[in-house]
């Protein structure tokens, strides 16, 4: 098949494009705006690929998508381009509204012109893959887990602005009868993450000497996801899914973040310590916590796992090893994006 992804140079985006390249035979075009989290270092490994093309473009140019479209002519698009930093979020709105509701109406209203101009032999496998969060379920108490029935309870401007998102996808599916599929996944982490986020953040600043923020007591519960597994999730939702249908992907992996920040100071203890032989959890500092911080998410991924057989094939444990040593040997990628400033907290109260 032919893949339109946007977002392609992002953290799960770039993933897709790397799995889809290395794993299968479809043909993958890469639509990005190559924004501050967005880098063409993150695909440079399938770069060379006859299988793979880029064109630097924003969803939010409706004339850009049209002519993408019209060009590559894709059987499928998974649509990952998104503002996706709750920090940022709070700070500024605005751009979460844009890119997030504005930039998934054009690429619907396209799709939709796209696929309806196809033959019936082509308009019959087309498929618009909305990729979404875990987020726009709300918070969760100490019981429970997110199903794909969980009304939903946005509870930040991030979260509202995918909730909007995802209600326009499935609007544009029972209305015009374009063919959806929507998923909603729990916290990803793994290669190429931009040091913005908590273990990759964490990451950075223990190598550097520096406090390692952490929000309140660090009780917030996430459901952790290997950006891998997660792709491999996205690939069997858009080849083999019911269209209409959300799945939930989750890693089945639920921690504390005070948990996750220990786990990585434990690792960094093994793999590089310290010059001066103190624990790297020596550097935990508590903060103020972030404004309207939700409490817990854990992903029901019953749906996906009985439907698409899918199932993570990496713990946390497994994984956050995996990551660290990743970060540890690509310094060269990430330490550019940490002295451009780019990765410092927002949001703070």
């Amino acid at each position: 098949m032919r893949i339109l992804v946007t977002g392609g140079a992002g953290f799960i985006g770039s993933a897709l494009v790397r799995h889809l390249i290395a794993n299968t035979s479809h043909e993958v075009l890469n639509f990005d705006k190559l924004t501050y989290a967005g880098t063409l270092s993150t695909v440079e490994e399938v770069a060379e690929s006859n299988r793979y093309g880029f064109v630097q473009g924003d969803i939010c140019d409706a004339a850009a998508v049209r002519a993408a479209l019209a060009e590559f002519r894709p059987d499928v698009i998974t649509h990952l381009a998104a503002e996706s930093h709750v920090d940022r979020s709070i700070d500024g709105p605005g751009a979460f509204v844009q890119t997030n509701l504005v930039g998934t109406f054009v690429m619907l209203s396209e799709a939709r012109s796209y696929w309806q101009g196809l033959d019936e032999g082509a308009r019959d496998p087309f498929r618009f893959h909305h990729i979404s969060t875990d987020e726009v379920y709300g918070s969760l108490g100490e019981d429970g887990l997110f199903t794909e029935e969980t009304p939903y309870d946005p509870r930040s401007p991030y979260s509202a602005s995918k909730a909007g998102s995802d209600h326009l996808v499935s609007a544009w599916g029972h209305t015009y009868g374009l063919p959806v599929l929507i998923t909603n996944c729990s916290n990803n982490y793994g290669p190429y993450h931009f040091p913005e986020k908590l273990i990759p953040l964490m990451i950075a600043k223990a190598l550097d000497g520096e406090p390692l923020p952490v929000y309140g007591a660090g009780d917030q519960v996430r459901d952790w996801l290997f950006v891998e597994d997660h792709v491999r999730a996205l690939q069997a939702v858009f080849e083999r899914g019911a269209i209409g249908r959300t799945y939930n992907v989750g890693g089945h992996n639920e921690k504390q973040n005070i948990q996750v920040v220990q786990t990585i100071c434990a690792i960094l203890d093994r793999l590089a310590p310290r010059a001066d032989g103190r624990p790297y959890a020596a550097q935990i500092t508590h903060v103020a916590d972030r404004p309207g911080h939700d409490k817990r998410y854990a992903i029901d991924a019953t749906r996906i796992g009985e439907e698409l057989g899918w199932r993570p094939q990496e713990t946390f444990e497994s994984g956050i090893e995996k990551t660290v040593r990743w970060y540890l040997d690509h310094q060269d990628w990430w330490r550019p994006l940490v002295a451009a400033k780019a990765s410092e907290r927002r949001g703070i109260a």
